[in-house]
């Protein structure tokens, strides 16, 4: 859900800082009071198109900040942000757009800066804005096959994962046939090609690691002076007379001489006994290693040649041995492939054949278990339009015809939600339907049956209930209340039916100071809200009826959110 909203100069809003409640949020008051204007920055929050025009007069730039919270791990948002590196810690995250009076924008998730489209990516799984005639999802008919398959659930996603397995072999099958089937001369020209990268690989005959080895066999020769000297001074100073041994050993008789008189010394007796015998072990190794020190100009010679080769192989081939020996492992399978093109190709058209068969059984299963989850979606919608006075409408999933061997990611299906409401009518398709009036009916009836399923964390209607009102509009309420039982609503209504549902009212109106103009939010108490509730039924002048006439609603609203 949105929890926090901050708004700064944006528009006629100089600061606003809101607070959300989960259940129905209802936003109301004055035509041109700044009502949409919240929503418009909602919508920018979540990766709308900005504009200059946006930034309030006189300011350099507007900023727009919401805090949301998720409801459980399983939230589509999470997936999303994993895939853009963006860590979501204590199910929160934090969304904000500053957009400048040039117009450019900066936006950030959980603080970290993102472009645009992914801000719009993270800010689709957490708010659906739907003003009255923006269908989105619903009403976009390349969406309806999506929606039929979330309302399938777990079944649909089950015969989905096997086609799509089979659908992944059969698109790489299809790309290495397509590969091979290319123009003769572009495969000998490649041929040609890969040939002589393999020899010259081959013909280096790399090791792994070989480099590493090399290079620290090379600093050791190109500094063996310096490390001769260290190892001589060394070996001079433990070694000879007066040096360190002849010193320590010294120390260690004079030492026996105290021990064998005072017990006490035998313990640091012991310990330079033990440094003594240790340096001379250390004295001998050094010695030995200086009689295994030679330099050989040659092998340095040798090494860096040897480097070279490996170097210039790196440039071409892969920045390490290993890459370099996976790349002609690669290409050596090419070779081998392109060498029997023929057979080849025959192996992969009997394999493809075998796999178009398995596709369409595949295929025409998911088909089967969508169209036993059409009729029961159908039946739902039917059911919802029922409660919103729509009894005579008529809708239906549709299955368009397809060709049996178009396979697609998603299945065999051209799926597309048709729809009449009026006795005698055709159905057409539901992008098709123009009246405002059963336009917000049916969206709200898709709504109550989708929200469940979508996991949008919070949706917007923005005056989806103009050219209602009556029976149809106290049914528009009810429904508007039911979707907010699964996620959170915001709704800018005109409607008194509407408003007296709301769990959270908001009001706005519009402010002049100093000569400027400026919008304010009050989140109304009872009282409040009955005479807000009121003005909306009357308009401009209130009565002692007007306020009984919104009471009575708010009864109503209550005794049917109880139930």
């Amino acid at each position: 859900m949105l929890k926090e909203l901050t708004i700064r100069n944006f528009a006629i809003i100089d600061y606003l800082s809101l607070s959300f409640e989960e259940g129905l949020t209802v936003l109301t008051g004055e035509t041109g009071a700044g009502k949409s204007i919240i929503i418009d920055a909602i919508h920018l929050l979540v990766g709308g198109r900005g504009s200059s025009e946006f930034v309030r007069h006189g300011e350099k730039k507007a900023e727009i900040e919401g805090l949301f919270l998720l409801d459980g791990s399983d939230h589509p948002c999470y997936e999303k942000a994993r895939e853009v590196g963006i860590e979501v810690e204590d199910e929160m995250v934090v969304l904000r757009r500053e957009i400048s009076s040039q117009g450019k924008s900066v936006c950030r998730i959980n603080g970290k800066l993102v472009t645009l489209s992914t801000l719009r990516e993270i800010g689709s799984a957490l708010i659906d804005v739907h003003g009255q005639h923006e269908h989105q999802e619903l009403m976009n008919d390349r969406f309806h096959l999506g929606l039929l398959d979330q309302y399938g659930g777990k079944e649909v996603q089950t015969a989905h994962d096997s086609y799509l397995d089979l659908y992944n072999e059969y698109e790489e099958t299809s790309k290495q046939i397509q590969k091979l089937n290319e123009n003769e001369q572009q495969m000998a020209h490649r041929l040609d090609l890969i040939q002589f990268q393999l020899n010259e690989i081959q013909k280096a005959k790399l090791v792994l690691n070989e480099d590493e080895e090399l290079f620290n066999e090379k600093e050791k020769l190109s500094n063996f002076e310096k490390l001769f000297d260290a190892l001589k001074t060394s070996y001079e100073s433990l070694q000879g007379e007066q040096k360190g041994l002849d010193w320590t050993g010294l120390a260690m008789s004079h030492l026996e001489t105290a021990a064998e008189i005072d017990t006490q010394f035998e313990k640091i007796l012991e310990g330079v006994s033990h440094s003594f015998y240790i340096l001379e072990d250390a004295a001998r190794s050094v010695s030995a290693q200086l009689n295994q020190l030679e330099f050989d100009p040659e092998r340095l010679n040798t090494i860096e040649a040897r480097l070279n080769e490996i170097n210039a192989l790196k440039r071409k081939y892969g920045s390490t041995i290993e890459e370099i020996i996976e790349y002609a492992s690669q290409i050596e399978e090419e070779i081998e492939s392109i060498t029997n093109r023929e057979s080849r190709i025959r192996q992969l058209d009997e394999k493809i054949a075998s796999l178009q068969k398995d596709l369409r059984l595949e295929g025409r299963n998911l088909t089967s278990i969508r169209k036993k989850w059409a009729k029961k979606l159908t039946q739902k919608i039917l059911a919802q339009l029922k409660e919103l006075y729509m009894d005579k409408t008529v809708f239906d999933v549709r299955f368009l015809p397809t060709k049996d061997d178009l396979f697609k990611s998603d299945g065999m299906d051209n799926v597309e939600f048709y729809i009449t409401t009026n006795p005698g009518e055709p159905l057409k398709p539901l992008s098709k339907v123009a009246s405002g009036g059963e336009l917000s009916r049916i969206m709200l009836a898709l709504k109550t049956i989708f929200s469940k399923h979508q996991g949008i964390t919070s949706i917007i209607f923005d005056e989806v209930d103009t050219g209602v009102s009556g029976r149809v509009a106290q049914a528009i309420a009810e429904k508007i209340h039911q979707i907010s039982v699964h996620s959170q609503v915001m709704c800018i209504s005109h409607l008194p039916q509407v408003a007296a549902m709301a769990d959270s009212h908001l009001f706005i109106a519009k402010k002049t100071s100093n000569g400027r103009t400026s919008t304010s939010v009050t989140k109304l108490e009872i009282a409040q809200k009955i005479s807000e509730i009121g003005r909306m039924i009357s308009g401009v002048e209130i009565t002692d009826l007007t306020k009984e006439h919104a009471k009575e609603l708010l009864q109503i609203a209550n005794s049917i959110k109880n139930t």
